[in-house]
């Protein structure tokens, strides 16, 4: 069993914890996060320093996982990847045991298939994704580096979502549409057609 370090000890990291650990493949060594946040310990694993510890600590551990969430922008998470690509380190893919992930779909870098996910045939997740709960990846979907599909999203067949997207909890995208780069789509919405980077669906007020 390999050790990892994980990257962000917020909401998310609780939540990648306990998939990490039902997963069974990685052995936690420790989270880092900034010095500011620090605490002694998150579900009992240690908090073993801060960003500028990272180049001695990949060292003894390269393998590691970003475990920042994502919800208004993918920049952090994105920031990270990088900083963490120069500085050698191994981002495995994670998922959940309680998942889904077909023979022939396509799992990236980085990523992590939360519980109950579907990840359908033919379904391509880039680097650095967060794939939540109960979200179904349908045939042929694409999502590219550095999206987050929220809990209980559903995408049809043959979307595609654009890098460093976000795709709220319970989004409905009907089969075959396009989704542009650094979109947010809020909680509940229905898409039916393309949608274009950089824009902002959500509820009216």
């Amino acid at each position: 069993m390999s050790d990892l370090l994980l990257i962000g000890g917020g909401g998310h990291c609780r939540s990648c914890i306990d998939v990490i650990e039902a997963e069974g493949k990685y052995r936690i060594r420790g989270i880092v996060q900034p010095v500011s946040d620090l605490t002694d310990r998150i579900f009992g694993y240690p908090v073993i320093g801060s960003d500028e510890d990272l180049p001695f600590l990949l060292q003894e551990t390269p393998k590691v996982l970003i475990t920042v969430g994502q919800i208004r922008s993918p920049e952090i998470r994105f920031r990270l990847y990088e900083q963490l690509k120069k500085l050698g380190g191994k981002l495995p893919s994670i998922v959940s045991p309680s998942a889904y992930c077909s023979k022939y779909a396509e799992l990236n870098e980085g990523t992590i298939v939360m519980h109950g996910t579907i990840l359908n045939a033919g379904a391509s997740i880039g680097a650095n994704c967060i794939i939540n709960s109960q979200a179904l990846i349908e045939h042929d979907a694409v999502v590219s580096d550095h999206c987050h599909v929220s809990t209980g999203a559903r995408l049809n067949g043959g979307v595609t979502i654009g890098k460093g997207s976000f795709i709220g909890s319970g989004a409905i995208l009907k089969e075959g549409i396009v989704i542009g780069e650094n979109v947010i789509i809020s909680a509940g919405q229905v898409i039916l057609s393309d949608v274009p980077s950089g824009a902002v669906i959500k509820h009216e007020k």
